[in-house]
């Protein structure tokens, strides 16, 4: 049994991430640090996390930027692993996050979602295979009307993973309304739209002559993220020191 403290408890991701463990046989939230301690989870609620005294395997974070120092240092003190979910690290964050790496092991990935991060192992391969020959590369993202940010940070992530696989041989472009030009062949496009309840959707399309390849993925709800974060706090109990991420969990 994989205990779990939840950082984030009383949030939404922390709220369905609480709901699914409790369905699951192979792990158990212990303990939950949030600044607000507001409804009966079935586990010890902490407003502080250096008050949290309850032995754990891993933590699990969806928190806010602003608390993720102070869950570093927590981690690295007490050697217990930690799955970083929250997004919008400043840089020095980020290099606390791979100086923390150093002393436990910390898992951070762009999204959790299972199928998202296997979607990005397929598509190194699908541009090994179509970028060669001539194939143009699309990305179009989607989400609900109340996302400040565009494009998203998983539309990133998937044209990285292109990219990382072609040596980095293209440019993105995120509008072409300023430029009367024919598409260059290095560029690949990233669109985003804006609208209504989207959870999220990811479509990379690869176009040649007379054929269209489309690789998409729908979230339907923020679950597949937390199922994602519960397997990768499963994985990473026990494991040593290093930086982590989804595609360690994967495989």
């Amino acid at each position: 049994m994989v205990k779990i403290i939840m950082h984030g408890c009383n949030g939404k991701m922390g709220q369905v991430i609480t709901d699914m463990v409790k369905n699951d046989d192979t792990a158990e939230i212990v303990a939950g640090i949030d600044v607000v301690d507001n409804r009966d989870n079935g586990y010890p609620v902490f407003t502080d996390i250096d008050a949290c005294d309850v032995p754990a395997d891993v933590i699990i974070d969806f928190a806010a930027a602003v608390a993720v120092d102070k869950l570093l240092d927590y981690s690295v003190k007490h050697k217990i692993p930690v799955v970083l979910c929250t997004t919008g690290l400043s840089e020095a964050q980020i290099a606390k996050v791979e100086e923390a790496s150093k002393k436990v092991a910390v898992l951070r990935s762009a999204n959790m979602s299972l199928g998202i991060n296997t979607l990005m192992k397929l598509l190194k391969e699908a541009a090994n295979i179509f970028a060669p020959a001539g194939y143009d590369i699309e990305i179009v993202e989607k989400h609900h009307n109340q996302k400040v940010d565009a494009p998203s940070g998983t539309a990133i992530a998937l044209a990285d993973s292109i990219n990382e696989a072609r040596n980095n041989e293209y440019e993105y472009v995120y509008d072409r309304s300023q430029v009367r030009k024919k598409r260059d062949k290095k560029e690949l496009g990233i669109s985003a739209v804006r609208g209504g309840t989207i959870v999220g959707e990811h479509e990379v399309i690869f176009a040649g002559v007379d054929e269209v390849i489309e690789f998409k993925h729908t979230a339907y709800s923020k679950s597949v993220f937390a199922k994602g974060a519960v397997e990768a706090g499963k994985y990473l109990a026990g494991k040593s020191a290093g930086l982590y991420n989804m595609s360690d969990v994967i495989g």
